[in-house]
């Protein structure tokens, strides 16, 4: 029963029969402890929890899923870091990884990399000054956010969570992050 619990990451032996699973051993690899004695962080984890749910499937390769969800549910554990930043960090990195990456590298519109102050949810991507004047939902943004997103999609996987910003970063990444889960998705996650 211990291996089964929630937020248990463990080795499974299964055992298929017809199309039902039964599990014949397990050993317990991680239980996250901390999350189980601290309200928010189990706040925390219940909702990534949920979003992963519902965008994986049975049977779907998601190495890279599991690997960041196991990322994310140890720094909520094990660490102090801002649990506003930490959600933020996962929801970017999840949505990049199931294919709804955004365009960071220069302007959607214009191709220039100058000047790169606008987030735009509509487009998916970073947008100049000039081109963010014609999108109405386009989310101006600081030098710093921007750099977070950049480090947040294009960083090593173990590397990802190595980094802390302003409070004012941590906010925007917030509205961006919640945003952009709930466009992409066509639904809204409560936290």
């Amino acid at each position: 029963m211990a291996a089964t619990q929630f937020l248990c990451f463990g080795e499974y032996l299964l055992y298929k029969s017809g199309n039902t699973y039964s599990i014949n051993s397990c050993e317990t690899i991680e239980i996250f402890y901390n999350i189980r004695t601290d309200l928010d962080k189990l706040k925390y984890a219940s909702y990534i929890t949920k979003i992963i749910n519902e965008v994986t499937t049975e049977n779907q390769n998601t190495y890279k899923v599991l690997q960041l969800y196991l990322n994310t549910l140890y720094m909520i554990s094990e660490t102090n870091k801002n649990l506003k930043l930490i959600n933020s960090i996962f929801l970017l990195r999840l949505l990049s990884i199931i294919g709804y990456r955004p365009v960071i590298d220069q302007c959607i519109n214009c191709k220039t990399k100058e000047n790169l102050n606008y987030f735009s949810f509509k487009d998916s991507a970073l947008k100049c000054n000039a081109c963010a004047k014609q999108d109405k939902g386009a989310m101006e943004i600081t030098e710093t956010t921007k750099d977070a997103i950049r480090y947040i999609i294009l960083a090593d996987s173990k590397k990802i969570f190595s980094f802390d910003v302003p409070e004012e970063t941590i906010k925007e990444l917030e509205i961006i992050s919640k945003i952009y889960l709930q466009e992409k998705l066509e639904k809204e996650y409560k936290l």
